[in-house]
């Protein structure tokens, strides 16, 4: 034992709920081990699954069960102030990172993960009493997320499930929040099969990990405060990182118009100028015009096809006469019908390869094996890409890129990648991101992986013209709400109405209350438009493209305060009121900083809706006169179609 380090044995009956009489042996014996100059103790429990136990003081901060870790050893000091516990094999090391009055912070981490092993270690969800943030983007995406279901989930951006962003971060409504780092080869189990109301992270060296390592990490960081918000906002000083720029302005004031939803891959020179005069006609204001899929020569050429684009210089030209600016649709793949690029990125080792030295792959433009993933986790591919694309810039008058794709899962399965030397695919998307946000404030993303720091919009992947849980309007919200707990600020949704999928485009209602739930997010992107419905969308469009416009100084001013203390824009209502527990199960409100409560309606056919307001004074935004104290539930708020129910603080002032 160490000198100053103190170790308290306990074997005790009614205190355990564990009744030793005479001839029975105890079924839970309790260690309590306790770091130096701190009131932290981690406390080692016996029972049908090891179990240890965070503690400050008498109160119990976290318990998590060690499901596959058997051992009949005692926790050790060690020389610099942690805690061992061993099975004979692996070891796992509890280390006090920092403890005061706001935060205890400590890391859990096995020394390794032999082959062929999964520890996997679990926390009680405690549903129905606590509420879960962060994870992953989903396609059915849940808010708060402790109702999402995985079993033995490979925990990466990938493509299932629109898992654009994915950190490994969750933080829950008590308080706490659990980070897993990125160097661990991360599965987990979500109210699957044998881990009902349980989240269990595990570690395991198969695919899409590198399956050759013959050992791996496993670790991850636990912090507790006194809420959320304080949680949170440590989490971000410490592991997520905040902006170190923000996205264009007119991009946050004006709409996006993008080619994508309305004309897919029909896109033509007079397509485009067409879209352009329709904008102008109606008396809408733009950021920029978006052409996206099939201007390509053949998909990764990054050259416009003359057949569909005679002049592009000419069109790009035209169009900023008119005042648009110009941004173009990127992916980084290459198929393999795109011959003479295909052959010369082949040539010089740019094309992610798998262990068998096969760069074949697929995405949604290509057959199987028919394209491949160029290997960002080279700095000469990099290079190479950001070159040609400058020639997209300065040679066709093209002004920034929406860069598509991202995730991991579109290199060859088993991939052999660069300058990590845990071969994790983490670093793909990571060094993707990296190079394209190179291009500036116009820049977006639809994946991100540790990028946090980058001033660029990250779009929430394709939505459905839908209405409910089955990725359509509803999982706007949500999914803004888990990109700003994830530590990414600057969200650019989808669509307005979303994609149009399955030849079913929006409705005129789903439209417009798609538009209004996208008034107090930071940016509006639209495709589908309102003069393809009536007048009267046209009429109600204007109104709230306008409202968004009036409001961008505070997003603005929400902007640069995301880069100086890496706060959300977007936030859950809880973030005003932590200790409010119904704030803290609202899916279908959100705010814009601390001031606008937005609550838009989302239920097909509803002209009412209930609505939350929390603690503080609030302003109606359709009627001044009407003041309400939190917290309060306004019931059966009035909402016909042209109304957008939200709440600005009273004493609020626009700039």
């Amino acid at each position: 034992m160490q000198p100053g380090v103190s170790v308290i044995l306990i074997l005790v009956g009614i205190a355990l709920s564990c009744l030793c009489q005479t001839g029975q042996s105890c079924s839970t014996i309790e260690q309590r081990f306790k770091f130096d100059n701190s009131d932290i103790y981690v406390r080692l429990r016996r029972g049908d699954k090891l179990q240890y136990e965070l503690m400050k003081g008498t109160k119990t901060l976290q318990t998590v069960t060690l499901d596959n870790f058997v051992t009949s050893s005692n926790i050790e000091a060690t020389t610099t102030g942690s805690y061992k516990l061993t099975d004979g094999t692996t070891s796992i090391e509890f280390t006090l990172v920092k403890s005061n009055s706001s935060i205890t912070h400590i890391t859990v981490a096995r020394d390794q993960v032999v082959k062929g092993t999964q520890p996997k270690d679990c926390v009680s969800l405690n549903m129905g009493r606590t509420h879960w943030y962060g994870g992953a983007e989903q396609k059915e995406h849940y808010w708060p997320v402790e109702r999402q279901k995985y079993s033995n989930f490979s925990y990466v951006p990938k493509e299932l499930g629109n898992m654009g962003v994915a950190e490994r971060y969750w933080l829950n409504s008590d308080g706490a929040f659990l980070f897993v780092d990125n160097t661990t080869p991360l599965f987990i189990d979500q109210n699957s099969v044998g881990y009902e109301g349980q989240l269990c992270i595990s570690a395991l060296s198969e695919l899409p990990y590198d399956t050759r390592l013959t050992s791996a990490k496993f670790s991850y960081q636990l912090a507790f405060a006194k809420d959320a918000k304080v949680a949170h906002m440590y989490a971000v000083e410490t592991l997520l990182g905040k902006p170190t720029g923000y996205p264009d302005e007119r991009m946050v004031q004006y709409p996006v118009w993008s080619t994508w939803a309305l004309y897919k891959a029909e896109v033509t020179d007079d397509v485009v100028r067409d879209f352009a005069k329709q904008i102008i006609d109606n008396g809408f204001e733009n950021s920029q015009l978006e052409i996206d899929d099939d201007w390509e020569d053949c998909y990764g050429a990054l050259t416009f096809r003359k057949n569909k684009f005679p002049d592009t210089k000419k069109l790009t030209d035209d169009l900023k006469a008119l005042g648009f600016r110009v941004t173009l649709w990127i992916h980084p793949f290459i198929n393999n019908n795109c011959t003479d690029i295909y052959n010369t990125a082949k040539e010089l080792g740019y094309l992610v390869l798998d262990h068998n030295g096969s760069a074949d792959t697929q995405w949604w433009n290509s057959q199987p094996k028919d394209a491949a993933y160029l290997d960002f986790t080279k700095t000469a591919v990099q290079e190479w890409f950001t070159t040609r694309l400058k020639r997209l810039q300065t040679e066709d008058g093209i002004d920034s890129f929406k860069f598509d794709a991202g995730e991991t899962s579109w290199v060859p399965t088993d991939p052999v990648l660069q300058g990590d030397s845990y071969q994790t695919p983490l670093q793909i998307t990571t060094d993707y991101v990296r190079t394209v946000a190179a291009f500036g404030d116009l820049v977006e993303v639809r994946s991100g992986q540790s990028t946090q720091d980058l001033p660029i919009f990250v779009r929430i992947v394709d939505k459905d013209s839908e209405w409910g849980w089955n990725n359509g309007l509803v999982t706007l919200i949500t999914s803004l709400l888990q990109m700003n707990m994830n530590g990414y600020p600057f969200v650019l949704p989808d669509m307005i109405g979303g994609n149009g999928y399955n030849e079913k485009p929006p409705t005129k209602e789903l439209f417009l209350r798609w538009l209004q739930a996208n008034v107090f997010m930071p940016s509006l992107q639209f495709s589908f438009v309102p003069w393809n419905f009536d007048n009267e969308t046209i009429e109600i469009s204007k109104t709230f493209t306008k409202l968004h416009a009036d409001y961008t100084p505070y997003i603005m001013k929400l902007f640069k305060r995301a880069t100086a203390t890496g706060e959300p824009v977007n936030a859950p209502l809880w973030w005003i009121a932590p200790s409010d527990t119904v704030a803290q199960g609202i899916y279908d409100e959100f705010l814009l900083g601390d001031d606008i409560i937005a609550a838009p309606v989302v239920t097909e056919g509803a002209t009412k809706r209930d609505i939350y307001l929390p603690e503080g004074q609030w302003t109606d935004g359709n009627s001044s006169s009407d003041v309400y104290t939190g917290p309060v539930w306004l019931m059966e708020y009035e909402a016909p179609l042209n109304t957008l129910p939200y709440f600005v603080r009273v004493g609020f002032q626009l700039e």
